[in-house]
């Protein structure tokens, strides 16, 4: 099998976002170097918010000043409004992924924002593009499949969003279980619709493993010809505004399931293990990815 699946990096993102240790700038670049050595070609480097409210992700800045441009290598900062656009587009990131939350209630906790009122900030963001230029735009739509706030969410809340992005021409929508509510048939219906109502965009699937589902919604996205996941290494990950929220699907898990199969992923796994021990050792926490712990098999020499 030589289909090839991509992995976007969120480790430095949403692997940090949530840990009580705070991580300083030349921490965090040697996390991004680490998983570049790894093979990391996308990484969410950075998060446009305020360090008030998240302050594990200060320095955005001064991360992004401190990456030299890499051909082949994209750093992909966090947005959540046009505030979070500008300082994105000056600090020279290579993408920017705006986050649209499918629930009023996550919206305003998170960002402070209604749905209309996120989606008006889509649309200024891309005007702003238009006009001025700027960097490509994914926009993640966060809580896709379940709100700790509102409960269940409807297939019509997701595509609602999903037909914005396609009016906007926006070239990837993300899909992302934040707190790790997904199952794999839901998955697939997701995709199934996004894809009837966004067919020019890829498709990305981001999950949590909060309830043990993360790699079975990876399996499902795949078998449903999604070709773009996100992980995080380690496993690290979770969201400061969304109770009880875990780490992401650790990266090597991923890489161990999809190259087992045959898939190719493009990373050096005993690198990422490397690198997840590392980044859990420097937090002060055991390893959450099955594989830090674990190991590859068949085992190294």
């Amino acid at each position: 099998m030589s289909r090839r699946i991509e992995i976007v990096e969120v480790g430095p993102r949403d692997g940090l976002q949530n840990e009580k240790a705070l991580l300083d700038v030349s921490q965090k670049l040697e996390f991004i170097h680490r998983l570049e050595e790894a093979g990391a070609q996308r990484i969410e480097t950075v998060s446009f918010v305020n360090p008030k409210r998240v302050p594990q992700m200060a320095g955005a800045e001064e991360i992004s000043a401190a990456l030299s441009p890499y051909a082949g290598r994209s750093r992909i900062g966090l947005v959540l409004n046009e505030r979070g656009w500008d300082r994105c587009v000056q600090a020279g990131c290579d993408e920017a992924n705006v986050v649209v939350c499918a629930t009023d209630g996550f919206g305003i906790r998170n960002q402070g924002a209604s749905v209309e009122e996120q989606l008006a900030a889509l649309r200024a963001i891309a005007a702003k593009r238009e006009l001025n230029g700027g960097p490509p735009i994914s926009v993640t739509i966060s809580v896709a499949f379940g709100c700790p706030f509102d409960g269940e969410v409807s297939d019509e809340q997701v595509l609602r969003i999903v037909r914005v992005a396609d009016e906007l021409q926006l070239p990837e929508v993300v899909i992302a279980d934040t707190i790790g509510v997904a199952d794999p048939w839901l998955v697939r219906r997701r995709i199934e619709q996004a894809r009837m109502a966004a067919p020019n965009a890829r498709l990305r699937m981001h999950f949590h493993d909060t309830r043990n589902t993360g790699l079975a919604n990876a399996f499902a996205s795949v078998e449903a010809g999604v070709d773009i996941l996100d992980a995080s290494c380690g496993g690290l990950g979770g969201c400061p505004f969304a109770p009880n929220a875990t780490g992401n699907i650790g990266t090597e898990d991923l890489v161990y399931m999809l190259e087992r199969a045959g898939f190719t992923t493009g990373y050096d796994l005993d690198k990422l293990i490397a690198a997840g021990r590392w980044v859990s050792g420097l937090l002060g926490k055991a390893p959450v990815a099955a594989l830090d712990r674990a190991g590859p098999f068949p085992a190294r020499a």
